[in-house]
């Protein structure tokens, strides 16, 4: 089954009783059972429920997965996965990373004994280098949030085969449709939901997927324990996202290629970050291991200061100055004073992310509305 029919029929069914071809929304907390024990796959929605088991369904299908998992949260997700581990454990993570995602490493995690090693993953000998005899797993996100950084993939997922860890690939930025690290080598898939794959900024949600059996049982299990589960609402509205996923991905790559180029071409603009573009130093792996490029890109005005980046974000018309990405919308944002402001400012400067910083998440609006709006407040720095 071709993409662009995987996500509106992989692994689904109408539903049984009435043929209803959307899924229902089981707005139910417990279900009946004709005697102690004996009941129809489901007990109680914190551990099953048909709208999110649909969900789970579809999530797997597109990553080309064995089993899906929904959660309240990207970092729900996350938090699910770090829980595999125990003190003294090592985790070695990319040093540009999601500013929830570095927080949670290190001010919640760290505090149960765990450690973690962030290098920069552009070259996979930094990986080898951090790897110890407490390492369990190799945390990946490519391309990173905010610097659009590529890891290769399969290099890196190979490092993780030889000395027996596992290996965890945050997907978000690229989506299914652009790349799959389950089929290039990866143990663990894992989506802030929120973004691409609900699509309309109206949902918050975490997704895993992967295909070890055991991997799966630990995994699920925590889910049920823990709880961090996303309701039959918000699974309802994700399983009618990702239908239209294919669709959306297509524009919002085409609209990012040329807002990228535009940037780069621009007189007060000093820097792109865009893996489409042939300057971008992981240009080559970037077109080995995805179909396009996505919507995601991150630029650094001339003017290096905050002052510059807060008034051509003040002075948006069409683009949005919000927290978050990957809905139909554009969004703007500065990461060093939103999504990445937990990570403290010398680190955040040693990797890149300055006051002039700017993060767009390109949405699928006609582009050359876009290019106008962006066009009108460089005019102003």
């Amino acid at each position: 089954m071709k993409f662009n029919t995987k996500v509106i029929h992989g692994k689904q069914k109408h539903e049984p009783a009435t043929g209803a071809v959307m899924v229902p929304i089981y707005q139910t907390s417990t279900y009946a059972q004709a005697s102690p024990g004996k009941h129809k796959g489901y007990e109680y929605s914190r551990g099953e429920n048909p709208t999110r088991e649909a969900l789970e369904n579809a999530f797997a299908a597109i990553e080309n997965a064995k089993y899906g998992l929904a959660f309240g949260s990207g970092l729900a997700a996350i938090d699910c996965v770090i829980r595999l581990f125990k003190p003294n454990d090592h985790i070695i993570a990319g040093d540009d990373l999601y500013g929830g995602t570095y927080r949670m490493f290190t001010k919640i995690f760290s505090k149960y004994g765990l450690t973690f090693t962030f290098v920069d993953m552009n070259n996979p000998e930094n990986v080898s280098k951090a790897i110890t005899k407490n390492t369990k797993m190799i945390w990946l996100e490519t391309p990173t949030n905010p610097l659009l950084k590529v890891a290769d993939i399969v290099a890196i997922t190979k490092i993780s085969k030889e000395n027996k860890l596992i290996s965890a690939v945050d997907n978000t930025f690229a989506t299914p449709y652009i790349q799959n690290p389950l089929d290039l080598g990866a143990d663990i898939v894992m989506h802030s939901a929120t973004k691409y794959l609900g699509g309309h900024s109206d949902l918050v949600m975490g997704a895993l997927m992967l295909n070890d059996d055991k991997l799966y049982e630990q995994l699920k299990f925590t889910q049920f324990a823990a709880g961090a589960i996303t309701g039959p609402m918000d699974s309802f509205l994700a399983i009618r996202g990702v239908k239209t996923l294919a669709i959306r991905m297509e524009r919002h790559s085409s609209n990012g290629m040329a807002v990228a180029q535009f940037l780069e071409s621009h007189a007060k603009v000093s820097e792109v970050f865009y893996p489409g573009l042939q300057s971008h130093p992981n240009y080559e792996v970037a077109k080995k291991q995805m179909r396009s490029f996505g919507g995601m890109l991150s630029f650094k005005l001339k003017d290096n200061s905050q002052a510059a980046a807060f008034k051509l974000l003040e002075n948006l018309k069409v683009f949005t100055l919000a927290e978050s990405l990957g809905g139909v919308e554009s969004l703007a944002n500065h990461p060093s004073t939103m999504t990445h402001a937990s990570i403290p400012e010398p680190e955040r400067l040693k990797i890149g992310i300055t006051e002039s910083l700017i993060r767009l998440s390109v949405g699928i609006e006609d582009v050359e509305d876009l290019l106008a709006d962006l066009e009108n407040v460089l005019k102003m720095v």
